[in-house]
Formats: C-alpha cells, structure tokens, sequence
C-alpha cells in the first residue's frame, strides 16, 4: 500500500514539470519572436532616417543660392549592402527586403540621369552637390 502512495505523488510531480517545461518553452519562443520583431524595427526606423536626412540634406543645398559641395555620412543597418537611386530618383536598397518602409522613396530637387548603387558597410558617404545655374541637385559617393 505504501508503495502505491509513492507512485501517485510522482506522477502527479511529474506532469507539473512537464507543464512547466512546456510553459517555459513557449515563453522563450514568444521571447525570441518580440526580439525579431524590435530588430527588424529598428533596421526600419534607421532607413527612413537615412531618407529623411538625405532629403533634407538635398533641400539645404538646393535651397542655396551659391554653388556647392558637400559630403555627408550617414548610418545604416548592416544588413543593407547597397544602396541605389534610379533616374526617377527613387531610393532602394539591396538586398531587397531591407528597409522595406523606406524602398522607392522618391527624393525631390534631385537631378539624376542614370541609375546607381554605392556599397555601403552600415554607413555611406555621399557628396551632394549643386552648379550655380543648376535648378537641381546631383549626388555622388563621397570618396573622400
């Protein structure tokens, strides 16, 4: 009878800890994907500041009534690897899927006839520049 007894208090001992085990694995694993999910944010956020600085950058020089030149850094997540504007001057970043929030911005005031993409390792350096006839800007990377 003793023997009995024994038994039942383990098994219930038992199934508490496989409970627990099960709710601790599921805690990690929503742990995990709010982790992923603020990453992936952050790479967003720093995009559109990338697009928004560069387009206030672009105002400031096409809003100058002298001509000139200026380079600039800007900070981007590490995951992009390059960073293009088309002739329409759109903006977009490869590999694709990175920045999404941020992909065919289109930056006014930019005068752009070809389509580029300048390789960037979580920052990149841009020349922007206007003539003093120019209406519009032009940019470049800034090898300096």
């Amino acid at each position: 009878m003793k023997r009995g007894i024994g038994t039942k208090a383990q098994l219930e001992l038992s199934f508490g800890m496989i409970f627990s085990i099960i709710l601790i694995i599921v805690f990690i694993v929503f742990a995990g994907y709010a982790i992923m999910k603020i990453i992936r944010l952050q790479e967003n956020v720093s995009t559109l500041k990338f697009v928004n600085d560069l387009q206030n950058d672009v105002n400031s020089m096409w809003q100058a009534n002298t001509a000139g030149s200026q380079g600039y850094t800007y900070k981007l997540p590490v995951k992009v690897e390059q960073v293009c504007i088309d002739e329409n001057s759109e903006i977009s970043f490869l590999p694709f899927g990175v920045g999404e929030n941020a992909e065919d911005t289109k930056i006014e005031h930019l005068s752009n006839q070809e389509k580029f993409c300048i390789e960037t390792t979580g920052e990149i350096k841009i020349r922007i520049s206007k003539g003093k006839y120019d209406s519009l800007v032009s940019i470049e990377e800034d090898l300096e």
